[in-house]
């Protein structure tokens, strides 16, 4: 393909995506044009992505924190937002560290946390069979050990006391509010990575309730969770005995609350 042509293909694939709603247009075609595929799997990747279906899914992959993560077609997307979390929770990991990822979805989190981390000692585990499957692609190769099941329940008993930092992204949007996410999460993703029953902190209450179990000594839980909700999970965090403090970023609208047991009082931080 030369030049004249890429630049021509460019503009039209720009032109197709802007007409569907696509509000990153030409970003979305310099990442479809990057995969190289030839022009007629090209043509048609650009209609998935103009039929509404999420790019990631078009791509086969998620940009995250500098890394590619394989994400499959029905699988949690890593939102852009989680950046903030995952390196929250890089920056807590020492090395060699026993790092858990709940909800794990693809593995992004624990992907960069070990890419971070030298020698962390990853877990991760998901409810969602294909979730499990695509995450073990992301981490098994550098050592990652992905687990199926409900929380807890999928992880050896034998890390009991013994993790250093457990993060989980669990779904925390109010179930009167998953129709009106924008239709490629609320169409392709699974209900169960979305929904937060009816306040969105369900699953986040079963995570913290139980984290301390889990913990070692001076270990680190941390969530993500909106601006709104953030002071009902610091209660949570509370009530279980985790000390919350609150870290939000702004450029990203992302908030995360982050518990250590045994100290006292709560800080808010932002950037």
């Amino acid at each position: 393909m030369t030049s004249s042509s890429t630049s021509v293909s460019r503009v039209a694939i720009i032109d197709t995506l802007r007409a569907a709603g696509c509000v990153f247009a030409e970003d979305e075609a310099d990442l479809l044009l990057s995969v190289k595929q030839p022009p007629a799997e090209l043509a048609a990747m650009v209609e998935r992505r103009a039929g509404g279906e999420p790019l990631e899914y078009v791509l086969g992959f998620a940009a995250f924190c500098g890394l590619r993560i394989m994400v499959d077609a029905g699988v949690f997307v890593p939102r852009r937002r989680t950046e903030f979390l995952a390196l929250q929770a890089a920056t807590l990991a020492t090395p060699g560290a026993i790092v858990v990822d709940l909800c794990c979805g693809a593995g992004a989190i624990g992907a960069v946390v070990a890419a971070r981390v030298p020698d962390c000692q990853l877990y991760a585990a998901d409810i969602e069979p294909a979730a499990v499957q695509c995450a073990r692609r992301n981490l098994e190769p550098g050592g990652g050990h992905v687990f199926e099941g409900d929380l807890y329940q999928a992880l050896p008993s034998g890390l009991r006391g013994q993790v250093q930092v457990l993060v989980a992204n669990a779904p925390y949007v109010p179930s009167d509010a998953i129709d009106f996410m924008p239709p490629e999460a609320r169409d392709y993703e699974p209900l169960i990575t979305l929904d937060g029953g009816a306040d969105g902190l369900d699953i986040q209450r079963r995570v913290i309730a139980s984290a301390p179990e889990w913990l070692a000594p001076g270990g680190h839980l941390l969530i993500e969770t909106s601006e709104r909700q953030s002071a009902a999970t610091a209660a949570a965090f509370t009530e279980a005995g985790l000390s919350p403090r609150i870290a939000r970023d702004e450029d990203l609208d992302a908030t995360v609350v982050l518990g250590v047991i045994g100290v006292i009082g709560a800080i808010g931080v932002r950037r």
